[in-house]
């Protein structure tokens, strides 16, 4: 075993964070969590749920009311200890929604501000923001103005500004709100790339779960300052432990059900509140549900009946091409579905069709 890789602290350790506002509000709430070296983050969740405050905490811009926050395993914020380290001390770099690119500098100069005041020499400076630059593709802007560049070349900018320094921790606060669907998906992916390509570390927050998934090594839910659930991205979007976190991070049906009964030590029934039940995999849980999520790509179409668990009638009620996928609106007797299938079979609307789940894409959602 190699001790020390196993004993190397975390590179964000937060711990029982909570935030109050003078008012009395409770913004953040008792909430914990973790990141690795080299991992991403993302806080993901609606407005006024926490995320940003967390960030910002985190950062240092906010003064927390409880708890700790530990930076590659030195304490930046003890509330029992009173030690709440300057942002400036932090070794951590943040990225705006407004990019907050300075508009009377050039590129060079807003990429080299971070260095300048570090009182790095200036033959090192213009190596370092001349390589930032070239690694997010803006090798020949250096002179030019920053109110000459376009809103994705100023996120640029700011992306370069943020590691030039070679921080030890990069935060990420809405940076792709402000861009248009097309230029968003580029910078994700460019982001992505750089990310791994200098082995990043980053805390990311945005209230855009597509993105929280595509980008995050760990994705954490938030709702009203309080942690949801946490886990790898796959885990959160196919095993939700709430009814909450299945409808936030979308792509679900979410059943309604009134009681459920162990058909076995692998198997359970879950009653719906239609009369109608689905049979999932029980997995040893033992709870009181009061919902079943199945995710709109697991139910299975069909012309004809099959003999299997959870198969049901289905009516077409309309359809939409977006693409790749046909999405069908669809009803159960009374209960209304959403389907995404692939368009190599058309089902029309009015006609009839039978749905089929698999045990194992029916998901218990615990009592709220």
């Amino acid at each position: 075993m190699n001790r020390s890789r196993t004993m190397s602290p975390k590179a964000l350790d937060v711990v029982d964070l909570s935030v109050i506002y003078a008012d009395g509000k409770k913004v953040v709430d008792g909430v914990s969590f973790d990141l690795d070296e080299g991992q991403h983050l993302t806080l993901l969740g609606p407005s006024g749920c926490g995320k940003s405050t967390t960030l910002r905490a985190i950062a240092g811009l906010e003064r927390p009311s409880g708890g700790t926050i530990r930076l590659f395993g030195e304490s930046v914020y003890d509330a029992s200890k009173g030690r709440n380290v300057p942002t400036d001390q932090r070794n951590l770099s943040m990225v705006f929604q407004n990019y907050a690119i300075w508009p009377h500098m050039t590129v060079f100069e807003n990429v080299a501000y971070g260095l300048r005041v570090r009182n790095v020499a200036s033959a090192d400076i213009k190596k370092r923001v001349a390589q930032a630059l070239d690694l997010v593709g803006l090798g020949g802007f250096a002179e030019r103005m920053a109110p000459a560049l376009s809103g994705g070349q100023q996120q640029r900018v700011a992306l370069a500004r943020s590691f030039v320094f070679n921080p030890r921790l990069i935060l990420f606060d809405e940076p792709l709100s402000n861009l248009d669907a097309k230029l968003r998906l580029e910078m994700r992916h460019e982001l992505k790339a750089l990310q791994s390509r200098l082995g990043i570390t980053s805390v990311f927050v945005t209230h855009d779960q597509e993105e929280a998934l595509a980008m995050s090594d760990k994705v954490v839910v938030l709702r009203d300052g309080v942690i949801e659930q946490a886990g790898a991205p796959l885990d959160v979007y196919y095993r939700p432990r709430s009814r909450f976190v299945a409808d936030f991070v979308g792509g679900s049906n979410i059943f309604p059900v009134s009681r459920s009964e162990a058909l076995g030590s692998n198997l359970a029934r879950l009653h719906l509140t239609n009369g109608q039940y689905l049979d999932c995999d029980w997995q040893g849980a033992h709870g009181k549900w009061d919902g079943a999520c199945v995710k709109t790509v697991h139910i299975e179409m069909s012309r004809a009946r099959r003999d299997a668990a959870n198969v049901f009638e289905l009516q077409i009620v309309d359809r939409s091409f977006v693409g790749d996928l046909v999405v069908y609106d669809a009803r159960w007797g009374d209960l209304p579905l959403a389907i995404k299938k692939t368009s190599s079979e058309l089902y029309d609307p009015g006609s009839k069709a039978y749905g089929h789940i698999t045990t194992a894409h029916v998901i218990p959602l615990a009592e709220a």
